[in-house]
């Protein structure tokens, strides 16, 4: 994904602004925990009336960005967008959503019809050929513990062409068919491993796997990396589960007006601490102080896995810990968190290179909150290197932001695509839409900036991205570009 350039992004707004704004209008709103809540603009009453505060407050401003959704009606846009919506109402002209590119809409209405061609040929899995086909389509998922009725209750299919189990993403408005996930199992040795496709393609992909079994008195809910583990979690404690769409990677900010009406959440992303320290993050954005963390641990895996054990799943769910600590603990509150990270050693190091075995021996790993500088003549291939280096976690699922101050983003992606796949692609342009697609599914994204920029300005770019995105690794190439000659006792 490319970052808005730098004269693209409107000016961030702050959360006084935006509460001013709407007093100043008198739009009725209240305080949720990460958006204002307030009455819709395009739920079609007359524009010379003012909001009703007895209309359903249908409209989501992210406290953060100031971006809105209308669960209602789904239009969605920058507070531009909203600001200019209000002044065309008091105007009497009815707000129109702002369009997204005629590109982008003939896309997802593809991305719709391929999806409802696999939804039909798919098949419930307990309407498979025979008993045997079921249970070994169960056993292949490790889905032998959940029940035909959880699986009916979301809704779950099998598609037997591409031995895929497929999860369904149902518009919360009309139950329609908005795009599908599909995970299938492949055998490498002893291992197994689950890869996913989604339609539409990754980025347009932004469903609750669950939302449509949620009540409007539900208050409780357990937010989960994966779709299996979300049944897992019905099915054994009876809780409202919902699965993030791209799992412990990111929690994307449009998908927050969603998760506005619970009083509690508790994060249960998975059994590594890479799930944990994603559920610390994810619990910023939800605001602390209504969030809970399952620890992972031997005795606490990731759902399914507790389902398959048979362990009391209910009883971890109590266990959870509060995500919003006091400032001052004493080590018997950090004691578990020790634990952990001796049982997890291997982990605690970072994320491993797969590709620069002895880097592992140096550094460790990559870890979250470590600056790392390269430092080497010009033309030395730091750029060439550093590339590799980032590609590397990318593939891991490390979201990461690149400053190139150097080259452009066309030649750099161009540099990676070459090395994500391994082979010129020059001479062989046949295959290059399909690595482009592969490529397309990294969490990578560049910023839009070239030569000399005001500092301030690169650092609320990234503070952005990592908002966005949840960006855990951020590369500028090089520093140079951050000492502007006026400054040149400045020590940076």
């Amino acid at each position: 994904g490319v970052l808005p350039s730098p004269d693209g992004p409107a000016p961030s707004v702050s959360i006084t602004e935006i509460r001013q704004y709407l007093r100043a209008q008198d739009i009725p709103f209240h305080d949720g925990y990460s958006c204002l809540h307030t009455p819709s603009l395009f739920t079609g009453d007359r524009g010379d009336q003012p909001l009703s505060a007895n209309a359903p407050f249908t409209l989501f401003i992210d406290k953060t960005t100031g971006s809105f959704l209308c669960t209602a009606t789904l239009a969605e846009g920058t507070w531009q967008d909203f600001q200019a919506n209000v002044e065309m109402r008091h105007h009497g002209v009815t707000p129109i959503p702002p369009a997204s590119s005629e590109e982008t809409e003939e896309e997802m209405r593809q991305a719709r019809e391929d999806a409802r061609c696999i939804w039909e040929r798919a098949l419930p899995l307990w309407e498979l050929l025979d008993e045997k086909e079921t249970k070994e389509t169960k056993a292949l998922f490790g889905i032998s513990q959940v029940t035909d009725a959880t699986l009916k209750r979301f809704g779950v299919r099998y598609l037997r062409a591409a031995r895929s189990l497929v999860f369904p993403w149902f518009s919360p408005q009309d139950a329609t068919l908005k795009g599908l996930k599909l995970l299938r199992v492949e055998k490498k040795g002893g291992t197994k491993t689950y890869v996913e496709e989604t339609l539409p393609r990754f980025d347009s992909y932004r469903n609750l796997f669950g939302l449509p079994l949620i009540g409007r008195r539900d208050t409780e809910l357990v937010l989960t990396g994966w779709e299996l583990d979300a049944l897992a979690l019905h099915q054994a404690a009876g809780v409202a589960s919902l699965a993030l769409p791209r799992g412990a990677s990111s929690l994307p900010p449009t998908l927050l007006p969603y998760l506005e009406q619970f009083k509690r959440i508790t994060l249960w992303l998975g059994e590594d601490l890479r799930s944990w320290e994603a559920a610390k993050l994810f619990a910023r954005k939800l605001s602390l102080k209504r969030c809970s963390l399952v620890r992972p641990g031997n005795l606490q895996p990731r759902p399914l896995e507790a389902l398959n054990q048979g362990l009391n799943v209910t009883k971890i769910l109590r266990s959870a810990l509060l995500a919003s600590h006091k400032s001052i603990i004493s080590f018997r509150q950090l004691r578990e968190e020790v634990f952990g990270e001796l049982v997890n050693t291997e982990q605690v190091s970072g994320i491993k290179w797969t590709r620069f075995p002895e880097l592992n021996k140096l550094l460790k790993g990559h870890r979250k909150g470590e600056l790392t500088i390269f430092t080497g003549p010009t033309g030395s291939g730091k750029t060439t290197f550093i590339s590799e280096y980032a590609l590397d976690l990318c593939m891991q699922g490390v979201c990461t932001l690149w400053g190139s101050f150097e080259i452009n983003n066309v030649r750099l992606a161009k540099i990676m695509l070459t090395q994500f796949a391994g082979r010129r692609l020059e001479d062989q342009l046949e295959l290059y839409d399909e690595w482009a697609d592969r490529f397309e599914e990294l969490p990578l994204y560049f910023m839009t900036f070239h030569g000399q920029q005001n500092i301030k300005t690169v650092i609320d770019t990234m503070q952005h991205a990592v908002y966005m995105y949840d960006i855990t690794h951020v590369v500028v190439d090089n520093l140079q570009f951050m000492m502007g000659h006026e400054h040149l006792s400045v020590d940076r």
